[in-house]
């Protein structure tokens, strides 16, 4: 991280908060049962900005991440992901996953994506792209018992997989919270015309991600005590919206 270009605006941690960002709320929603990600087994998908920073906070949080994928296949590591490989074929060279298993011992490539989801997991973290993540992947994921499902693809769940973790009571954290999160930090040091170091904006994603599942819970815990993260996310961003207006009184 030089900064580079921060002149013009701009967040440090930048490429690394989205997938910081999902790791975080995840381990939130399972905090909030008593749980943690820790010692979790991690399936991944994607392996650009995203995954692989969501892969190295995993780790750093104790879990061991086992997939990860690009638009041609994924590999699985059952030993857990080496990302200073990963980062040396993707960030460096260019290349594609497959390499990954050519360089580590043990691990496995396979042709095609949606393979992805039959790896048995405890967390699920669909991070390539839209409509990765179909009913028949959903069902994968909770017939090999999937504690938690975090998405920061763009719309990456399909609204038939979002249905089965809801009806089979899985923790869905849906994408939409995790997007935003970044944007309005950088935001807010354009206005103020300051610049926070790597670990300050890091410290406020972790906040900011606290305070979001906080709202999730308040608005979407159904009488059974599960926590419907889509309903409790869509109201608190309607009730932010109600109560801004109402402060500027435009109803």
């Amino acid at each position: 991280l030089t900064g580079r270009g921060l002149s013009y605006g701009g967040s440090l941690a930048r490429k690394e908060a989205t997938g910081f960002g999902l790791v975080y709320i995840t381990e939130e929603a399972l905090n909030s049962k008593g749980d943690s990600i820790k010692g979790k087994t991690v399936a991944i998908s994607g392996s650009g900005n995203v995954a692989i920073y969501a892969c190295q906070k995993a780790q750093q949080l104790g879990a061991k991440v086992v997939t990860m994928s690009d638009s041609n296949g994924y590999v699985y590591d059952k030993n857990g992901i080496d990302l200073a490989v990963v980062k040396q074929i993707k960030e460096v060279e260019r290349g594609r996953i497959k390499e990954y298993a050519a360089r580590v011992k043990g691990a496995e490539y396979h042709e095609g994506c949606k393979g992805v989801w039959t790896v048995k997991c405890d967390v699920a973290l669909p991070c390539a792209t839209q409509n990765e993540l179909n009913g028949e992947d959903a069902q994968h994921l909770i017939d090999n018992k999937v504690t938690c499902v975090g998405e920061i693809s763009n719309m990456g769940c399909t609204p038939e997989a979002i249905d089965l973790f809801i009806e089979n009571k899985i923790m869905y954290a849906p994408g939409k919270a995790v997007n935003v999160a970044t944007s309005g930090l950088e935001m807010s040091q354009n206005a103020m015309h300051i610049s926070w170091s790597a670990a300050e904006v890091d410290e406020k994603l972790h906040a900011i991600m606290h305070g979001i599942h906080t709202q999730c819970v308040k608005y979407g815990t159904e009488p059974d005590g599960y926590i419907n993260y889509v309903k409790g996310a869509n109201i608190a961003g309607f009730m932010k919206v109600a109560h801004a207006m109402m402060g500027q009184g435009i109803i």
